[in-house]
């Protein structure tokens, strides 16, 4: 029988040898990690001097703000930072280097100097390392403000990783690979590169712009080329600057010069969506040079997945890619302006190559993966009885849009400068509303195609292959609460001709099962003039923020109109004003304006059948009003998820038919 292996603890210096070849793989890596020290420094200019591409020789000068003396007898031992003081630090770390682990690697894989001095010391000092451990007591030296860091021997006791790296001339390309691109993202700061005992191979200004750096770096046919935007997105919390070439401009390799958060970064999903988008307009197997800069809160992104930190990962990635791809493409529909075409003519009675033939068959799309997008197509209405189109008596009642009507309502709203919001508590729940949203859920609606109505509260739409049924209770209630949120103090309205009673209304409700009302209540005349003292005592805040008017003698003028051509219940007016006088918190701000709204939304959610005209009235609003209020308005949170129910797909509905 074999006997289990002895599990050891390994040496201190094997384990620290291990974690440094997993930090700093080649002299690029090294030297990736020291430009961000430098930055983090303040500097406005670095300089770059190697030997054999960074295996002999790696040094970097940089202005920056320096070492202080007596932080150079640990400066290079593992995790010793001052970007961080306990681990929730991460969530908002906004600095390149952070867990100071750079230098100590380095210093177990190559001879390590550093040369500093701070604005404050009248002299600077000069310290070698060893394997984290400072070799002797730092020696004054003369100097000017800033660092000097020489790597010399890089992988010296390490021999396997130095036969499996590529020529110097190879190191070189990569080292000038990642000093030009910060070059490009930091134009604030001069650069320069240059091989021991030669001129500059790489050199930059301080104070230029990006474009000048591209220009000066990778040439004028890209500077040329160049178009230039900039983006941001409230709901994904985002925004991107970015310089990209023109359609005309094309080359065998490409190149996206990425960086989030001021860190170079890579993103394979990010390239195939910009290469997906420039596919459709450079020839096969050409690509195009992009630089992009993309700027997110930074508790939304995990900067700690990787040891060279060259790979983050951040939340709503897929949206933030498709919303990035559709502002490329924008770009790209309007920069047609140096294009050139070529035509290529086919010869009659020529047959397709194989290859033609073979991209045809890739591209094939199957039935089960079709998609109707037009909703002018044949829905579900169809097969229940006939669609009212024109439906007439939307305000056939007491409660009705008087001149001006609510279209022309919603017009003069739109047409006039809208007041603006001050509240902090108003605006505190928009942002509240733009936090929960699940974007997932928004872009779903926003590419639905409605299909039909099943009952009173639920309906049918189609996204993609799959069918969902909808609660349209709890959407519609989520929509109008969010409709009174957003219009805050500029809601049109719906006048009520005649007016109405308020405590007759009130009596109405006290009456009717919904209330609950008992005798240990007490009398429902005493509770409908409280009540109606209360609405009558209210009527000034609503009327101001919500165009709910109610007038000194008590009758009820109107309501706000949230939705054109949307009607609330007329059966459920008297139990939602009776709910607005027991379930309104009218004395503390924030709590009235939630409550407020939300009682609001869930009358105006409600839907009453009277007779058949009320069902086809109904239909036409669900269609021709909310779902297109869905698509336009609509930020859902993740619990409405739970509202939506997945029927079926293609996908299955053919796996089933394929049995039969």
């Amino acid at each position: 029988m074999q006997e289990p292996g002895v599990i050891k603890r390994l040496d201190e210096a094997v384990v620290n040898r291990i974690a440094a070849g997993e930090i700093i793989q080649r002299p690029a890596n090294a030297l990736k990690e020291l430009l961000e020290n430098s930055l983090d420094a303040k500097s406005n200019y670095i300089q770059v001097t190697i030997k054999s591409g960074g295996l002999k020789l790696l040094q970097i000068q940089d202005n920056g703000t320096g070492i202080r003396k007596e932080d150079l007898a640990i400066v290079c031992e593992r995790f010793t930072t001052s970007k961080l003081n306990k681990f929730e630090d991460l969530t908002e770390i906004a600095t390149f280097g952070f867990r100071g682990e750079a230098l100590a690697s380095i210093s177990h894989v190559a001879h390590l100097t550093i040369q500093t001095k701070t604005a404050q010391e009248r002299c600077g000092y000069k310290a070698s390392y060893a394997d984290s451990k400072l070799l002797a007591a730092p020696k004054p030296c003369a100097g000017n403000q800033g660092t000097i860091i020489t790597i010399e021997d890089l992988f010296y006791n390490m021999p396997q990783r130095r036969q499996v790296l590529k020529s110097p001339a190879e190191e070189q390309q990569k080292v000038s690979d990642v000093l030009s691109k910060y070059a490009v993202h930091n134009p604030h700061v001069g650069f320069t590169l240059k091989r021991h005992g030669e001129p500059p191979s790489v050199k930059t200004q301080a104070g230029t712009t990006r474009a000048e750096n591209i220009r000066l770096i990778y040439g004028a046919a890209i500077a040329k080329e160049l178009l230039e935007f900039t983006y941001e997105d409230a709901l994904l919390r985002f925004e991107v600057h970015c310089l990209m070439t023109q359609v005309n401009y094309a080359a065998k390799k490409g190149m996206l010069l990425l960086f989030i958060n001021e860190r170079l970064v890579e993103s394979a999903p990010l390239k195939g969506a910009v290469d997906a988008v420039y596919a459709s307009y450079l020839p096969k197997g050409s690509h195009p040079f992009v630089y992009m800069s993309l700027k997110l809160p930074p508790h939304n992104i995990d900067v700690n997945v990787h040891p060279t930190k060259h790979e983050v990962h951040f939340l709503y990635e897929d949206e933030i890619i498709e919303k990035l791809k559709g502002q490329v493409e924008a770009q790209l529909l309007g920069s047609n302006a140096t294009r050139s075409f070529y035509k290529q003519l086919k010869l009659p009675g020529v047959a397709e190559s194989e290859e033609d033939t073979k991209e045809k068959s890739v591209m094939r799309i199957y039935d089960k993966d079709l998609v109707r997008t037009d909703s002018r197509e044949q829905k579900l209405d169809k097969f229940l009885q006939p669609l009212v189109q024109n439906v007439s008596g939307l305000s056939g009642s007491s409660m009705s849009s008087s001149e001006p009507s609510q279209e022309e309502s919603f017009r003069q709203i739109a047409a006039r400068k809208s007041k603006e919001v001050r509240l902090s508590s108003v605006l505190d729940m928009q942002q509240k509303l733009e936090h929960q949203c699940h974007v997932q859920l928004r872009s779903m609606l926003k590419q639905l195609v409605y299909v039909g109505c099943v009952d009173a509260r639920h309906s049918l739409f189609q996204y993609e292959t799959r069918l969902y049924m909808c609660d349209m209770f709890a959407f519609g209630e989520e929509l109008f609460y969010q409709r009174l949120v957003y219009e805050f103090q500029n809601c049109a309205q719906i006048t009520v001709t005649p007016p109405l009673a308020i405590k007759e209304l009130l009596l109405v409700a006290l009456d009717s099962a919904a209330a609950g009302w008992t005798a240990e209540d007490g009398d429902k005349q005493e509770l409908a003039t409280s009540a109606t003292g209360i609405l009558q005592e209210k009527a000034p805040i609503m009327k101001e923020y919500f165009s709910l008017r109610i007038s000194e003698d008590g009758y009820l003028e109107s309501l706000p109109a949230l939705l054109p051509k949307h009607m609330p219940s007329k059966a459920q007016l008297p139990l939602y004003l009776l709910r607005l006088a027991t379930e309104v918190e009218w004395e503390q701000e924030a709590p009235c304006f939630e409550t407020f709204c939300r009682e609001t939304a869930r009358y105006y959610a409600q839907v009453e059948f009277e007779d058949s005209a009320d069902v086809k009235k109904q239909r036409w609003q669900v269609e021709h009003v909310m779902y297109p209020a869905f698509k336009k308005f609509l930020l859902p949170p993740q619990r409405l998820n739970k509202k939506l129910y997945e029927l079926t797909s293609l996908s299955k509905l053919y796996k089933v038919f394929e049995r039969c």
